[in-house]
């Protein structure tokens, strides 16, 4: 049987085009074709970066080509000129690293804002954590609650045993860690109920935990801290970090346990030996220290103290780099994004959200929910929430002119990419969003 017209004849081979003809058609001339000189050309005239980006994936050769030819880098020194000289070279994963961090803290700094919140939990959520576009919320209840940090859309609930009350918690990419005053709860992440408790009374009176596996260091009230280990389920050590109650903690992936105390000073020890190698004063006393966190980059240690003092002491020297009182209240929480050297997330007891400059401790901006502005409900599944819009206000505002109920307490909030989750010690989550701004 013959096909009609110009089609082939059923069973017989199909022609083979001749390379190079068919250019009308797209036979033939293909970016394959293309030699070196000419493909660096054509990339070399993108100006954006996630085009150069994509083109980097499509094949070994274009990201070949692109990384010799060090198209990431000149287009990151093209977009900051300050940085030209400062390294030889740039791969495309640390040009993108650079380059999301400049976004974040430009996002932070400057672009316009929205606020989504939603009913969490029964009765109310004092803290709140956030890693890998997950958060994690709870205390106030007999659950913790994971959500999408992008979506807001629910994910997976976990029990806290009977008679139990949480009074710490962070998470990983497979484990939920607990703390009530006197036991260590674990949860898989795939898991709603808990996997294991610790037996005894190994300590009493926690107040505060932190963990990087395979340990869990715990803070307590008379001013010790337990090292705890997952694994075989016992304390293996107990060191002596204040006179006071240690009043929060964390470990810096340099494996040093720094802890704040209700006296005002932060001690540092080895987490290994335990030997104290040092204790960050401030000259604002007397204050409880409230919250800490660190920035590796820059070997810097934040602190939020119970005057309203935002603290940065450097670690190398134990020496302050600047205490700013940014708030006339106490500030519960100070975070930023890991990675991040620019700016600083600070909540506390007034409601309002502050960012911060790491390098001076001068507020960058203050935000509340603005009342001008009707909020947005919309609905996903049978959860509703809310869309607020944001707004800027006076860092010397009078905060007494503005209402509570735009500026509720923070007591916790937890740092993302552009994104900021606070809790309130209300039943609601918020979740605030940055843009970067249109130029």
């Amino acid at each position: 049987m013959e096909a009609s017209g110009s089609r082939v004849r059923r069973g017989s081979p199909v022609p083979k085009r001749r390379r190079g003809v068919g250019v009308a058609t797209g036979f033939g001339s293909t970016a394959q074709s293309l030699n070196d000189d000419i493909l660096r050309s054509v990339f070399s005239r993108l100006d954006d970066h996630f085009d150069l980006a994509r083109c980097s994936a499509v094949c070994g050769s274009w990201n070949r080509i692109i990384e010799t030819a060090h198209l990431m880098r000149d287009m990151y020194y093209k977009r900051n000129p300050p940085a030209r000289g400062s390294s030889s070279n740039i791969s495309v994963k640390s040009y993108f690293e650079m380059l999301a961090m400049d976004e974040h803290a430009s996002a932070f700094s400057r672009g316009p804002a929205e606020a989504f919140q939603w009913i969490g939990h029964p009765m109310r959520a004092t803290l709140c954590r956030m890693k890998s576009g997950l958060i994690l919320t709870g205390v106030g209840d007999k659950i913790l609650r994971l959500w999408s940090a992008e979506s807001c859309k629910f994910m997976n609930e976990y029990n806290v045993p009977n008679s139990k009350t949480l009074v710490d918690f962070d998470f990983d990419e497979n484990k939920i860690v607990g703390l009530t005053s006197s036991q260590i709860c674990i949860w898989r992440r795939s898991e709603p109920r808990s996997i294991f408790q610790s037996g005894g009374a190994s300590f009493n009176h926690g107040l505060c935990m932190s963990f990087a596996d395979p340990e869990v260091v715990i803070g307590c009230e008379d001013g010790r801290a337990f090292v705890y280990d997952m694994y075989s389920r016992s304390c293996s050590r107990i060191y002596r970090l204040h006179s006071s109650p240690v009043t929060c903690l964390m470990i810096t992936d340099d494996q040093l346990i720094v802890g704040g105390s209700t006296f005002g000073n932060v001690a540092i020890a080895d987490q290994t030996s335990g030997q104290k190698l040092g204790v960050l004063k401030s000259d604002h006393g007397p204050l409880a220290i409230r919250s800490l966190s660190s920035c590796t980059n820059s070997h810097m240690i934040f602190a939020g103290s119970s005057a309203g003092y935002a603290h940065c002491w450097d670690l190398r020297t134990l020496r302050p780099l600047w205490e700013k009182r940014v708030s006339p209240n106490v500030i519960y929480s100070t975070r930023h994004l890991p990675g991040d050297t620019a700016t600083l997330a600070v909540g506390g007891i007034d409601g309002v959200l502050r960012v911060i400059c790491q390098r001076t401790g001068d507020i960058i901006r203050s935000l509340v929910v603005d009342a001008d502005l009707p909020a947005e409900a919309t609905s996903r599944s049978r959860q509703q929430i809310e869309k607020k819009r944001v707004r800027r206000i006076d860092p010397d505002a009078q905060l007494d002119g503005i209402p509570r109920r735009l500026r509720p307490q923070i007591t916790s909030l937890s740092v993302g990419m552009k994104k900021i989750v606070t809790t309130h010690g209300e039943n609601y989550i918020r979740v605030w969003k940055f843009r970067m701004k249109s130029s």
